[in-house]
């Protein structure tokens, strides 16, 4: 087995504008559902989707046991075995620093 990077969260980023936790869902639900029509594998993707939802520890098992090749430790770039490439964006992989809290 290749030795594989150690994954971790993307460092603190900011929104072009503030979102609220419901916006933030939004755009994921809508990028994870039009991530596989811009090629790579659907269970590639599905994993990605699993290990960006998970604690880090699950989440580099998942990548492991997917045998997704991790370029960019906070999972931004990865590629599958093929060499198909896979970017996810950081508002999928963690929250903004200027995520609105919702009363």
């Amino acid at each position: 087995m290749k030795d594989s990077k150690k994954i971790r969260k993307p460092k603190p980023w900011k929104h072009s504008q503030p979102l609220t936790r419901t916006q933030l869902r939004q755009m994921r639900d809508e990028f994870w559902d039009t991530a596989p029509h811009y090629g790579g594998q659907k269970e590639i993707w599905d994993a990605l989707r699993a290990a960006a939802e998970a604690d880090l520890t699950l989440g580099q098992a998942i990548v492991d046991s997917a045998g997704v090749i991790v370029q960019s430790t906070d999972l931004t770039t990865c590629y599958d075995e093929r060499g198909a490439k896979y970017e996810l964006p950081k508002y999928v992989l963690s929250e903004p620093t200027n995520l609105i809290r919702e009363s």
